[in-house]
């Protein structure tokens, strides 16, 4: 045992003057589970099991001991595997054996299992209530146990007060569950679908719905206007605000919304990120390789040294002095190769993940390491825990498949109805000798083993997927189709509301003031879409307006009827009532301008239109104005009511004002409308020019 850790040699120490094989020992029990753990306390007050180094290795037994001191009594710890049955009378049978009073406390791969005071003052009830309400069940082993010494350290006053507290908030049918401390891989997948379909489905909203809102604002503004019969200013564009100058930036309200939604974008993966910031689904430390070795080298060195059957000292032991030494005898009878028996637990948190084929195979390979033969035999694992029992065949002559397959229920997992605490794995253990001997004897020897993959590692089986993989790519598939779907659903829903409700249809571009007259509103810096949609409008209205056999004067006739002939002229060369989709920014400012001079006539205007926004209609006045950014004379010029207010505060500023139209190709530079290509610079000359130019240029005599 030179070389071997501590614990392993105290183990091992154990199992040889139980199992010394001379004639005085035979007589001599082997240790008690009590016993045996309480040896193991008087040589260390803690102690931290092998059989768990997925959730609680080995190497976590200084934190244990320093927690323990945490108590301010003599305290021992005890961490196992969960015990089952007869768990709670352990503590008293290894406080009986070692002697000595103090804490004793029992933990499992959950936490404290129970905890007892012998001797000393401690609130050891109360204290492991508190651990058990006021943490998640994924809490783990380590912090369950600083939950505890912290109570114990309080005195027994707060730790009733705390235990009571706890009970009534967490306890019963109708208590608090608290919120589990770490995530699964389920969630994890989750979390990764959910920001999957939040990083596309934003954005494109963002980038579907802006145009939305846009004109949302629009329209909100116009029927402002229409309400109050006044222009719809912005204020900045209020009577004495003061005017920038403008400029012609190439920050388009696309570029604006592409810019947002991109930062969006970002802005969701970085929260996400912080949020899902969780890379383990356990709350145990991981293991080192001593860990993962301790329980298979303690094992074999059992198997090798001390006989044929090995019982674990920390189980407890279901076979009595009698059961274990006819079972050796008939071990020692049985003539197709050596038999091997490990009463071990077989636990999913242990070395093998629960696999007793991989744990067999380790055994197996560190036996040889110690000097075995060949590693030929047969080899039993008997879980004094769990009641099973497994066999596994390495070049005997036995049927495999009658190993592997054809082993009776009753051998492998006992009777269903049996409560006994040694789940009569003495009786069954004859019995599986005694279905060896009668096996068939097969002419070659045979391997049982199927050759299972290695255990997965424990590192690597806690650890979380990253939150961009998995279901993150199909969540971005599905949230541009939620994005699509919402737009489409809004989109409806809003086309309804606009039917359904006046206040929400679109404005009209015209107000009829409280004097009956006519007061038109436009931008000075109108969109194509904005153009288009003015132009039907303002035909239609003139067309609806304007009836030929009314009572009019012959030149007011004629004024109406030539604005709207060449209205239609530029925005309806088909003519089918709809506006032409090749129509110019430029010819649809002017049909604009001509319809609403006819409206104008109509109700018995006759006045040049207003110089510095022509889609203003005529004006009702003039002023001194800055025509232009680069001359500083001033010119008087006839304005619109809305246009004259701003002009009167801010005369240097007027040329602000003047109306642009997208540029070629509907790009964001823009093109003063005296440049404009086509006969709208006509206008600047007056009504009738403006006519004959749109019938020369549409070939119209």
């Amino acid at each position: 045992m030179h070389g071997l850790p501590l614990p392993l040699a105290l183990l091992t120490a154990l199992l040889l003057a139980a199992l010394a094989p001379t004639p005085a020992a035979a007589a001599v029990p082997a240790p008690t589970q009590p016993a045996a753990l309480a040896a193991l306390l008087r040589a260390d007050p803690v102690y931290v099991t092998d059989q768990l180094p997925r959730d609680v290795p080995r190497s976590t037994a200084p934190q244990f001991k320093k927690l323990a001191q945490r108590t301010k009594v003599p305290t021992f710890v005890l961490v196992l595997p969960e015990q089952g049955a007869g768990s709670d009378r352990l503590l008293g049978a290894v406080h009986d054996r070692l002697g000595r009073d103090g804490l004793y406390v029992l933990v499992d791969d959950m936490g404290v299992a129970d905890a007892a005071a012998f001797g000393v003052r401690a609130p050891a009830d109360d204290a492991s209530t508190v651990a058990l309400y006021e943490l998640p069940y994924d809490a783990g082993p380590l912090l369950s146990f600083e939950r505890f010494t912290d109570v114990i350290a309080q005195g027994s006053k707060k730790a009733a007060e705390r235990a009571e507290a706890a009970r009534k908030k967490y306890g019963g049918d109708t208590g608090e569950e608290v919120d589990k401390m770490h995530i699964d891989p389920v969630d994890r997948d989750n979390q990764s679908f959910v920001t999957g379909i939040a990083l596309t489905g934003v954005p494109l909203l963002i980038l579907a719905l802006s145009p939305y809102v846009r004109r949302w604002r629009r329209r909100q503004r116009s029927a402002k206007t229409g309400e109050t019969g006044e222009t719809d200013v912005s204020p900045r564009e209020q009577p004495g605000a003061a005017r920038r100058p403008f400029t012609r930036l190439r920050i388009t309200p696309l570029r604006l919304e592409a810019g947002a939604a991109l930062l969006t974008a970002g802005a969701i993966a970085l929260t996400a990120s912080l949020v899902f910031h969780q890379d383990t689904a356990d709350a145990s430390p991981p293991p080192t390789a001593s860990d993962l070795s301790s329980r298979v080298e303690r094992v074999a060195t059992g198997l090798k040294q001390d006989g044929p059957v090995y019982s674990d000292p920390e189980s407890p032991h279901p076979l009595d002095s009698e059961q274990r030494e006819q079972l050796i005898e008939r071990i020692a009878k049985f003539d197709r190769g050596p038999v091997h028996i490990a009463l071990v637990p077989q636990l999913t948190e242990d070395e093998s993940g629960g696999e007793p084929e991989l744990f067999v195979e380790a055994v197996r390979q560190k036996m040889q390491e110690l000097g075995a033969k060949d590693g030929h035999g047969v080899y039993v694992v008997a879980d004094p825990l769990g009641g099973s029992i497994d066999v596994v065949t390495y070049d005997v002559r036995i049927d495999a498949n009658l190993i592997a397959f054809d082993l009776p229920d009753s051998i492998r997992y006992g009777d269903d109805d049996d409560r006994s605490i040694d789940h009569q794995l003495g009786e069954r253990l004859d019995g599986l000798m005694r279905f060896l001997d009668k096996a068939p004897r097969t002419d070659r020897p045979e391997t049982s083993s199927l050759g299972m993959d290695d255990a997965p590692e424990p590192v690597e089986e806690d650890t979380l997927s990253p939150l961009f993989s998995g279901d993150f790519w199909p969540g971005l598939l599905v949230g541009a189709f939620a994005a699509a779907l919402l737009f489409g659903v809004g989109a409806a829903l809003l086309g309804l509301l606009r039917l359904a409700v006046p206040g929400l249809r679109r404005p009209s571009h015209t107000v009829v003031t409280s004097t009956g007259g006519l007061l038109f509103t436009a931008p000075p810096d109108p969109s194509f879409s904005y153009l288009r949609s003015a132009a039907r409008d303002e035909i239609d209205a003139l067309g609806r307006e304007f009836d030929p056999d009314a009572a009019l004067r012959s030149s007011i006739r004629t004024r109406v009827w030539d604005c709207l002939d060449t209205a239609t002229l530029l925005a309806d060369r088909d003519p089918d009532g709809h506006v032409d989709d090749d129509t110019t920014p430029a010819d649809l400012a002017a049909a604009i301008i001509l319809a609403r001079v006819g409206r104008s006539a109509l109700a018995g205007v006759d006045k040049p239109c207003c110089a510095l926004n022509p889609l203003h209609g005529p004006a009702t006045g003039w002023r001194d104005a800055q025509y232009a950014p680069d001359d500083q004379r001033l010119r008087t010029i006839p304005v619109c009511a809305e246009c004259r207010v701003l002009v009167g505060a801010q005369p240097r500023l007027a040329y602000t004002l003047r109306l642009t139209l997208p540029g070629a190709a509907r790009r964001s530079d823009r093109v003063p409308y005296e440049d404009a290509p086509g006969p709208l610079p006509a206008i600047v000359d007056g009504v009738p020019q403006l006519i004959r130019q749109v019938r020369e240029y549409a070939g119209v005599q």
